[in-house]
């Protein structure tokens, strides 16, 4: 099941890149791919808005066995830092869903939950964006739990 989802979110992933604007430049409504690494790992797939809210989503993974797909609206605002120019702060609320996969004779978990993002974008050359954030999640699904996530990424405009 795991990789079934992983193999779906992939092909959505080519889908979405073929049917972007061939301008490669973070313009209102410019599409990012990329990766990010960290806990967890995985796919990023972004849509721009700087006048409002961006949509980020993350295909992700982590060494526990844990697949799962993370939304995120995300509210960008320049970083006023004297001598910082270009970098900008983000944050914004989210969902996730996902599967945990158990060793026998236990049973996969299925996990849903809500999580927020803080972190900083670092565009360059209007193509590229690096970013850093930190994820506190909060599983409501089987179970009420919290955890903390974060990474280093960065996507490309299409």
């Amino acid at each position: 099941m795991k990789r079934y989802i992983a193999g779906l979110a992939f092909v959505v992933g080519l889908f979405l890149a073929a049917a972007a604007p061939a301008e490669a430049q973070r313009i209102p409504g410019a599409l990012g791919i990329g990766g990010q690494v960290g806990d967890p790992s995985g796919v990023t797939i972004k849509i721009y808005n700087p006048a409002g809210v961006s949509y980020d989503f993350l295909a992700a993974w982590d060494l526990d066995d844990f697949f799962f797909l993370n939304m995120h609206g995300q509210y960008e605002r320049p970083l006023e830092v004297e001598n910082v120019s270009g970098v900008e702060y983000f944050f914004g609320p989210g969902a996730f869903i996902g599967i945990r996969d158990r060793d026998a004779p236990v049973e996969d978990d299925f996990v849903l939950g809500i999580s927020g993002r803080l972190g900083i974008n670092v565009p360059l050359e209007d193509r590229f964006e690096f970013y850093a954030q930190f994820t506190p999640r909060i599983s409501l699904v089987p179970d009420t739990d919290g955890d903390l996530g974060g990474g280093l990424g960065v996507r490309y405009y299409f």
